[in-house]
């Protein structure tokens, strides 16, 4: 048994009892929770273990593979590039990316790849993942390819491959790659501990990930459908997070690493005006602009109801019901890592961890601590 550690206020000792049960219980391996409250850190707890057999602590620094959270980072850049009038949402992506107009994609439009509704949510058959680790080629592959349905229509969540068609948009606008973008304009003047393609010196950091259960055996994606194909464009499995290629990798929709205080430090930018720690990089009217509803309905990949803004998810009934209404924007990952921006509390909250749970948006354990959070406040 493991002690929860780290700093909480009064009000919220609620969050270290529950994540203390869930690492009693085996519910949690290791895990990390964070709240910024109009800019005062007021949770930071951590605890567990750092590995599948429990033989590591987790500690204060420990990072995570934070799987699709990262796309919450990748979002972050492109609308600072927005913010800074470099991008346009409503320009073709081939206005950015002249090769991208091939097989039919000219009319799809940069707000289409941050709402996972340009047609293209995954490669065509036959890619590996190593394709993937190849940018160049990784790139080349969906510039060529034909989307899937019309764009702009309806969404159909970009699993794996979000990062690179934003971040092909990045690079050639910028003439950086998107990790090296994220951090020198982002990480870095935030000092916030998270990382697109994470450098060898901190691999000794990075917590094991424990894989979710299997699916029920009753799952079974019907054959050519959007869902199938995007499940094996490319098939990627838990373990891959465990590689060293995976953590060095640049996968704006996956591969970032953190916990939870450094994605909190950084996406409090949304829920605080555009700014942390003295920092401004975005504006009130860009922050604006996310939470301009981009589709609404069921989404041709995960199978259920979501509605997305520009980079984030907005509130829907039934997605997140341990969140209050209002303007909120948020995102999680695979297994159960989430954060949410709440702007109208000046509030942003993320709970990172390494034993994956199953569920498409948050977990059983994410919904705990959210809960806990928000029964604890007055309003």
């Amino acid at each position: 048994m493991t002690s929860v550690e780290g700093t909480v206020a009064d009000r919220y000792t609620g969050l270290r009892d529950e994540l203390q049960r869930r690492l009693d219980s085996g519910a949690e391996c290791g895990a990390s929770i964070a709240v910024i409250e109009r800019g005062e850190l007021v949770v930071d707890l951590w605890g567990g273990h750092a590995d599948a057999l429990r033989t590591r602590p987790w500690e204060r620094d420990t990072l995570t593979p934070v799987w699709s959270t990262t796309k919450t980072m990748t979002a972050l850049v492109a609308l600072m590039l927005v913010d800074r009038g470099e991008l346009d949402l409503d320009r073709p992506v081939a206005h950015y990316w002249p090769e991208f107009a091939a097989n039919g994609k000219q009319g799809v439009k940069v707000r289409h790849i941050l709402s996972h509704s340009s047609g293209v949510p995954a490669w065509e058959q036959p890619v590996t993942v190593d394709d993937v680790y190849d940018w160049e080629k990784s790139t080349a592959m969906l510039a060529a390819q034909a989307p899937w349905w019309e764009p702009g229509t309806a969404s159909g969540y970009h699993a794996f491959n979000m990062g690179h068609l934003v971040g092909e948009v990045v690079r050639r606008v910028t003439g950086r790659r998107l990790k090296t973008f994220f951090a020198e304009e982002v990480a870095g003047p935030l000092e916030a501990d998270f990382f697109i393609g994470l450098p060898p010196e901190h691999h000794h950091r990075v917590a094991e990930i424990v894989p979710p259960p299997p699916r029920p055996s009753g799952f079974v994606p019907r054959p050519g459908s959007i869902q199938e194909r995007s499940m094996r464009g490319p098939a990627v499995g838990a373990h891959e997070s465990n590689t060293e290629e995976w953590r060095r990798a640049d996968i704006g929709a996956a591969n970032g690493h953190g916990n939870a205080r450094s994605v909190a430090a950084i996406q409090s930018v949304i829920s605080h005006g555009g700014q942390a720690h003295g920092v401004k990089l975005l504006s009130p009217s860009t922050i604006g602009l996310i939470l301009d509803e981009q589709t609404n309905g069921r989404d041709h990949v995960l199978g259920v109801p979501v509605r997305f803004g520009v980079g984030y998810a907005l509130p829907l009934p039934g997605l997140l019901p341990y969140v209050p209404e209002g303007r909120l924007c948020f995102w999680g990952g695979l297994g159960g890592s989430l954060v949410v921006n709440d702007l109208d509390r000046g509030v942003t909250m993320a709970y990172m961890m390494n034993r994956m749970q199953s569920g498409v948006i948050g977990s059983e354990n994410s919904a705990a601590y959210f809960s806990a959070y928000y029964a604890a406040r007055s309003d």
